[in-house]
């Protein structure tokens, strides 16, 4: 079975980040970068899948070269082999245009089954597992916490509002992760070194048949804000509760103007 994680690399939750001089980006210095967090779900389902069906484990990126740094946690964890997607043209890429690269790519590799997390811990926008999918023309199974495959296909349970719900696809199939799915291996000293020797391919826009354009961003960040600064907040006196109440009803209608 050739089974394909989706792999992105985002700014560890903890870390600081702050908003570069031209105000349309984060400013990378001083950025602790780790793998998104629902990508190591993926990671783990795609190795407990190969322990299960056999075949191989390949993860799937693009970025810079510092990309390559989540690469080899996948690696480490026990993923085969890695391939980076890197151009210049990439450095402003959306979601879609992230969608289409990565499908680009997957369609010059055999696949089973497509692993992505749900969302990015960055940009949060759910876009890109359900786009790749559309690309390849393959079935999307989204929010997964379990699945089998069997007989050439595979069946999911996925979250829904208030309960869950199973799904049922041919493969090839994409799936993105959901919080219970399984919970990831760390990964071990000798994996790390064995991941030292893995194989990680580079390959540019042209070398997967894309030019530049066919990427550009349909979506345009005009300008980055930091949050404003929370405010304190205001005890009302009186003397009893209702006192308080009629204080604060006042306060909302004059002040606030919400009521």
């Amino acid at each position: 079975m050739d089974i394909i994680v989706l792999l992105k690399q985002v700014p560890a939750t903890e870390t600081s980040v702050s908003i570069a001089e031209d105000r349309k980006r984060i400013n990378p210095d001083d950025v602790k970068w780790v793998m998104n967090p629902y990508d190591e779900f993926a990671v783990e389902e795609a190795l407990q899948m190969k322990q299960k069906h056999g075949g191989t484990v390949t993860i799937l990126s693009m970025g810079t070269d510092k990309v390559v740094e989540a690469i080899r946690t996948g690696l480490a964890m026990g993923a085969d082999k890695g391939i980076l997607i890197k151009d210049p043209a990439l450095a402003d890429c959306d979601g879609l245009g992230t969608a289409r690269v990565l499908a680009a790519a997957l369609k010059e590799m055999p696949h089973d089954v497509v692993i992505a997390g749900q969302r990015a811990m960055d940009d949060d926008n759910y876009l890109v597992g359900p786009a790749v999918a559309e690309f390849l023309g393959i079935p999307h199974i989204s929010m997964v916490i379990e699945e089998t495959v069997e007989d050439g296909k595979i069946r999911c349970r996925r979250t829904v509002e208030g309960g869950t719900v199973v799904f049922e696809a041919p493969l090839p199939v994409l799936f993105t992760t959901q919080r219970g799915l399984n919970e990831p291996r760390y990964a071990s000293l000798p994996g790390i070194m064995k991941a030292k020797k893995k194989p990680v391919e580079t390959k540019t826009l042209a070398e997967i048949g894309l030019s530049p354009e066919t990427v550009a961003p349909m979506v345009e960040i005009t300008e980055m804000r930091t949050p404003p600064e929370r405010t304190g907040g205001q005890i009302i006196d009186g003397a009893s509760a209702a006192e308080k109440a009629e204080t604060l009803v006042a306060l909302l209608q004059e002040n606030a103007k919400v009521i």
